[in-house]
């Protein structure tokens, strides 16, 4: 097992797995804009976490967000079977070359996760790598903006004390520590 470095004062560690075994506060799903399911992330979250992540889900479909949430905006459910008590749900950008403010809606994905988890009084947070998967941003771009969101969040928010950056394939989590921007 490779061992990873940590940054923001050990606050922020890397590692490789499977996001819905993680033992957190809340762990982030990567969803997509109708917060239903999907693939990827989204639906193991869903098939790991079961019914209990859907109907919080259509309800928050039904009172808050009927026209489904905004890229970049984050909401929060229970976790159902998942070891998380929590899921923050967050819609990332379908990238499109970088030039339909991506980076400010993907960067915002990290910062309302994190302002949720703070709101909520919640220690650790497991984020995946959002929008790296089919909607295409390139995992080295990502890295960049996220650890620079991540970065800021932490800084705004002391009491939460751990982020977990849980990668599928070490290729990534590789490609993340070669581009991440933490500046400690």
């Amino acid at each position: 097992m490779t061992a990873f470095p940590s940054f923001v004062d050990r606050r922020v560690t890397i590692s490789v797995g499977d996001i819905t075994r993680e033992a957190v506060d809340a762990v982030v799903n990567a969803a997509n804009g109708s917060l239903l399911g999907g693939g990827g992330v989204d639906g193991a979250i869903h098939r790991a976490g079961g019914p209990e992540i859907l109907e919080a889900c259509k309800a928050i479909r039904a009172t808050a967000y009927p026209d489904g949430l905004p890229t970049g905006e984050a909401v929060v459910t229970a976790a159902g079977r998942m070891p998380a008590r929590f899921v923050i749900h967050t819609v990332g950008p379908v990238y499109g070359g970088g030039m339909r403010g991506e980076a400010a809606q993907l960067g915002n994905c990290y910062r309302n996760s994190l302002e949720i988890a703070a709101r909520r009084e919640l220690n650790s947070v497991a984020f995946p790598a959002i929008s790296t998967g089919v909607y295409g941003y390139p995992t080295d771009e990502a890295a960049a903006v996220s650890s620079q969101a991540i970065e800021e969040a932490l800084g705004a928010n002391p009491s939460i004390g751990q982020v977990r950056l849980v990668f599928f394939q070490a290729s990534d989590a590789e490609t993340f520590l070669r581009h991440q921007r933490f500046t400690r």
